[in-house]
């Protein structure tokens, strides 16, 4: 499988190659396909504790097939000990030389114990450049660091911090309805002058469809995130209809110059 989105940045870098594409006739690099983000809750599945546990992970398998880029495990009500016990099933759940990436929600110790590819987060965390730190001192170079932001405040932290990407919500309402600020403020980080030496790609995230997620990528934003998104749809239908919207945004803006 062809690597897409972040998978196909990181595998770039670690061959010598660029970790963006210039944009000719604009100042911000652009990515060559959409980032795409599932993040995870399987209270949102019917049936028994046991019953949503294997439609997530059935779900993560789907995901792997498909070809989206990130998984984030973002089960917060679990202890310790059974998140470390997903997470492992999860890992799993990805075969050897998948191009999607699994994340954890906020918990260094269990990603670095289930042996995932990184973590996500919160606003008001870890700083990214901490949590690069210790994933360095415990030997696992290379790790994926995602980082939930609200405000351009909070993005351009992220960027001076050596995050990897930034999720940027909210942009719409829960039920997808229009957001005028949200979208208005989705542009203003999308174009915020460059001040790190990588490329830092925004994810989309809040209320984000089908129908509405082309508005984000005309915004400028390098991917979505959602739960909802993935969750309740066929991957293979979301990701091919996302990347496809992806490129004739891209086209769009390209033909504007």
């Amino acid at each position: 499988m062809a690597a897409t989105g972040l998978s196909r940045v990181i595998a770039e870098a670690g061959e010598g190659g660029p970790l963006y594409t210039p944009a000719e006739t604009s100042q911000q690099p652009t990515l060559s396909a959409a980032m795409l983000c599932y993040i995870t809750d399987r209270r949102q599945f019917p049936g028994s504790p046991a019953d949503r546990e294997s439609r997530l992970l059935d779900k993560i398998g789907e995901c792997a097939a498909a070809g989206a880029d990130l998984v984030e495990l973002r089960e917060k009500d679990l202890c310790s000990r059974d998140l470390l016990a997903l997470a492992q099933k999860a890992v799993v759940r990805l075969p050897a030389g998948s191009a999607t990436r699994l994340l954890i929600n906020s918990r260094t110790d269990v990603a670095l114990a289930c042996g995932a590819h990184g973590v996500h987060l919160p606003a008001g965390d870890l700083a990214a450049s901490e949590v690069r730190a210790i994933w360095d001192r415990a030997g696992r170079t290379h790790a994926i660091i995602g980082v939930s932001a609200h405000t351009p405040e909070e993005v351009a932290l992220a960027e001076a911090h050596g995050a990897d990407f930034v999720v940027f919500a909210p942009v719409f309402e829960k039920d997808g309805r229009a957001n005028a600020p949200g979208l208005v403020m989705l542009r203003t980080v999308c174009d915020r002058p460059r001040s790190a030496a990588a490329f830092m790609p925004v994810l989309a995230l809040g209320g984000i469809t089908l129908e509405n997620a082309a508005t984000c990528f005309a915004a400028g934003a390098s991917g979505v995130a959602g739960i909802r998104l993935f969750q309740q749809n066929s991957l293979e239908k979301v990701v091919k209809h996302l990347r496809a919207a992806f490129r004739e945004a891209a086209a769009r803006a390209s033909s504007r110059f």
